[in-house]
Protein backbone atom coordinates (compact mmCIF):
# COMPACT_ATOMS: atom_id res chain seq x y z
CA UNK A 1 0.00 0.00 0.00
CA UNK A 2 1.33 3.40 -1.00
CA UNK A 3 -0.09 6.48 0.64
CA UNK A 4 0.02 8.20 -2.71
CA UNK A 5 -2.54 5.79 -4.19
CA UNK A 6 -5.68 7.62 -5.24
CA UNK A 7 -8.00 5.17 -3.51
CA UNK A 8 -6.65 6.22 -0.10
CA UNK A 9 -6.96 9.96 -0.73
CA UNK A 10 -10.49 10.19 0.70
CA UNK A 11 -9.48 8.29 3.84
CA UNK A 12 -6.47 10.59 4.32
CA UNK A 13 -8.69 13.64 3.88
CA UNK A 14 -11.05 12.34 6.58
CA UNK A 15 -8.13 11.62 8.92
CA UNK A 16 -6.48 15.03 8.31
CA UNK A 17 -9.77 16.82 8.91
CA UNK A 18 -10.32 14.89 12.16
CA UNK A 19 -6.85 15.88 13.41
CA UNK A 20 -7.44 19.51 12.40
CA UNK A 21 -10.78 19.58 14.22
CA UNK A 22 -9.33 17.93 17.33
CA UNK A 23 -6.74 20.73 17.42
CA UNK A 24 -9.68 23.17 17.49
CA UNK A 25 -11.15 21.18 20.41
CA UNK A 26 -14.23 20.12 18.46
CA UNK A 27 -16.53 17.62 20.12
CA UNK A 28 -16.65 14.03 18.91
CA UNK A 29 -20.15 14.45 17.46
CA UNK A 30 -19.09 17.47 15.43
CA UNK A 31 -16.04 15.65 14.06
CA UNK A 32 -18.18 12.63 13.23
CA UNK A 33 -20.70 14.84 11.38
CA UNK A 34 -17.94 16.31 9.18
CA UNK A 35 -15.75 13.26 8.64
CA UNK A 36 -18.03 10.26 8.90
CA UNK A 37 -15.52 8.56 11.20
CA UNK A 38 -16.86 6.52 14.10
CA UNK A 39 -16.70 7.89 17.63
CA UNK A 40 -14.29 5.11 18.58
CA UNK A 41 -11.96 5.99 15.72
CA UNK A 42 -11.99 9.68 16.68
CA UNK A 43 -11.14 8.82 20.29
CA UNK A 44 -8.30 6.60 19.10
CA UNK A 45 -6.90 9.39 16.92
CA UNK A 46 -6.98 11.72 19.91
CA UNK A 47 -5.37 9.11 22.15
CA UNK A 48 -2.61 8.27 19.68
CA UNK A 49 -1.74 11.72 18.35
CA UNK A 50 -2.56 14.09 21.18
CA UNK A 51 -2.93 12.40 24.55
CA UNK A 52 -0.03 9.95 24.15
CA UNK A 53 2.15 12.66 22.61
CA UNK A 54 1.67 14.82 25.71
CA UNK A 55 -0.20 17.59 23.91
CA UNK A 56 -1.99 18.78 27.03
CA UNK A 57 -3.04 22.05 25.40
CA UNK A 58 -5.72 20.23 23.41
CA UNK A 59 -8.70 19.44 25.61
CA UNK A 60 -11.62 17.20 24.70
CA UNK A 61 -15.02 18.75 25.21
CA UNK A 62 -17.73 16.42 26.47
CA UNK A 63 -21.44 16.46 25.89
CA UNK A 64 -23.57 17.86 23.14
CA UNK A 65 -22.63 20.85 21.03
CA UNK A 66 -24.10 24.18 22.13
CA UNK A 67 -27.45 25.06 20.53
CA UNK A 68 -28.41 28.48 21.92
CA UNK A 69 -28.29 31.48 19.61
CA UNK A 70 -28.32 34.15 22.34
CA UNK A 71 -24.51 33.91 22.37
CA UNK A 72 -24.49 35.52 18.92
CA UNK A 73 -26.95 38.39 19.40
CA UNK A 74 -26.97 39.28 23.12
CA UNK A 75 -24.67 42.29 22.72
CA UNK A 76 -23.15 44.36 19.93
CA UNK A 77 -19.59 42.96 20.43
CA UNK A 78 -20.89 39.37 20.32
CA UNK A 79 -23.04 40.13 17.29
CA UNK A 80 -20.02 41.73 15.64
CA UNK A 81 -17.89 38.60 16.10
CA UNK A 82 -20.72 36.36 14.90
CA UNK A 83 -21.12 38.56 11.82
CA UNK A 84 -17.40 38.42 11.08
CA UNK A 85 -17.37 34.64 11.42
CA UNK A 86 -20.50 34.27 9.26
CA UNK A 87 -18.88 36.50 6.64
CA UNK A 88 -15.84 34.23 6.71
CA UNK A 89 -18.15 31.27 6.05
CA UNK A 90 -19.12 33.06 2.85
CA UNK A 91 -15.52 33.93 1.91
CA UNK A 92 -14.36 30.34 2.50
CA UNK A 93 -17.27 28.98 0.43
CA UNK A 94 -18.86 27.12 3.33
CA UNK A 95 -22.11 28.75 2.26
CA UNK A 96 -23.71 31.10 -0.22
CA UNK A 97 -25.90 34.08 0.51
CA UNK A 98 -29.36 33.18 -0.70
CA UNK A 99 -32.67 34.95 -0.89
CA UNK A 100 -33.83 37.05 2.03
CA UNK A 101 -30.38 36.99 3.65
CA UNK A 102 -30.36 33.25 4.25
CA UNK A 103 -27.11 31.30 4.19
CA UNK A 104 -27.44 28.28 1.90
CA UNK A 105 -25.21 25.22 1.63
CA UNK A 106 -22.81 25.25 -1.29
CA UNK A 107 -24.13 22.95 -3.98
CA UNK A 108 -21.99 19.89 -4.58
CA UNK A 109 -19.81 20.25 -1.46
CA UNK A 110 -19.39 17.01 0.44
CA UNK A 111 -19.05 16.96 4.22
CA UNK A 112 -15.24 16.71 4.12
CA UNK A 113 -15.02 19.84 1.95
CA UNK A 114 -17.51 21.59 4.24
CA UNK A 115 -15.49 20.64 7.33
CA UNK A 116 -12.28 21.93 5.74
CA UNK A 117 -13.97 25.21 4.80
CA UNK A 118 -15.40 25.66 8.28
CA UNK A 119 -11.94 25.06 9.76
CA UNK A 120 -10.47 27.59 7.34
CA UNK A 121 -13.11 30.17 8.32
CA UNK A 122 -12.56 29.51 12.04
CA UNK A 123 -8.78 29.82 11.69
CA UNK A 124 -9.18 33.15 9.88
CA UNK A 125 -11.59 34.31 12.61
CA UNK A 126 -9.01 33.49 15.29
CA UNK A 127 -6.38 35.41 13.35
CA UNK A 128 -8.67 38.46 13.27
CA UNK A 129 -9.66 38.22 16.94
CA UNK A 130 -6.71 37.69 19.31
CA UNK A 131 -9.11 36.92 22.18
CA UNK A 132 -12.03 35.26 20.42
CA UNK A 133 -15.34 34.83 22.23
CA UNK A 134 -16.40 31.93 20.02
CA UNK A 135 -14.89 28.46 20.10
CA UNK A 136 -15.03 26.02 17.21
CA UNK A 137 -18.15 24.47 18.72
CA UNK A 138 -19.84 27.87 18.80
CA UNK A 139 -18.76 28.39 15.19
CA UNK A 140 -20.38 25.05 14.32
CA UNK A 141 -23.55 26.17 16.14
CA UNK A 142 -23.50 29.48 14.25
CA UNK A 143 -23.25 27.65 10.94
CA UNK A 144 -26.07 25.26 11.89
CA UNK A 145 -28.23 28.17 13.08
CA UNK A 146 -27.71 30.01 9.79
CA UNK A 147 -28.10 27.04 7.42
CA UNK A 148 -30.16 24.29 9.04
CA UNK A 149 -32.42 25.68 11.76
CA UNK A 150 -32.55 29.14 10.12
CA UNK A 151 -32.83 30.83 13.50
CA UNK A 152 -30.30 33.39 12.29
CA UNK A 153 -30.03 35.27 9.01
CA UNK A 154 -28.17 38.18 7.43
CA UNK A 155 -30.14 41.40 7.97
CA UNK A 156 -29.34 44.69 6.22
CA UNK A 157 -28.42 47.78 8.24
CA UNK A 158 -30.59 50.85 7.55
CA UNK A 159 -27.67 53.19 8.28
CA UNK A 160 -24.73 51.73 6.35
CA UNK A 161 -26.33 49.05 4.15
CA UNK A 162 -24.03 46.36 5.53
CA UNK A 163 -25.12 42.85 6.43
CA UNK A 164 -25.09 41.49 9.97
CA UNK A 165 -26.23 38.34 11.77
CA UNK A 166 -29.68 38.74 13.31
CA UNK A 167 -32.10 36.54 15.25
CA UNK A 168 -34.91 35.61 12.85
CA UNK A 169 -37.51 35.70 15.64
CA UNK A 170 -36.46 38.86 17.48
CA UNK A 171 -37.33 42.50 16.96
CA UNK A 172 -34.78 44.05 14.61
CA UNK A 173 -34.01 47.76 14.85
CA UNK A 174 -32.04 47.47 11.59
CA UNK A 175 -28.76 48.67 13.09
CA UNK A 176 -25.69 46.52 12.55
CA UNK A 177 -23.32 46.00 15.48
CA UNK A 178 -20.73 48.19 13.73
CA UNK A 179 -23.09 51.22 13.63
CA UNK A 180 -24.44 50.46 17.10
CA UNK A 181 -20.96 50.42 18.63
CA UNK A 182 -20.02 53.56 16.71
CA UNK A 183 -23.13 55.36 18.05
CA UNK A 184 -22.27 54.35 21.64
CA UNK A 185 -18.80 55.90 21.54
CA UNK A 186 -18.27 59.07 23.58
CA UNK A 187 -18.68 62.06 21.28
CA UNK A 188 -20.74 60.09 18.73
CA UNK A 189 -23.77 61.69 17.12
CA UNK A 190 -26.74 62.24 19.37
Amino acid sequence: MRVTDHRYAAELDRFDLAVRMIRHEARTGTIRACTGLSEDRIRKIYGAYFKAAGATTVRRQRGKSPRRIAQFVSSAPRQLEATVLAGLFLLCHAGELGREGRLERVAGADRIALGQRLCQAFEAYRDLHPEPRLSFEWAWNLYQSLVDSRELYFATCALCGGHYVQDAYALDYRHCPFCEMKDQRPGARA
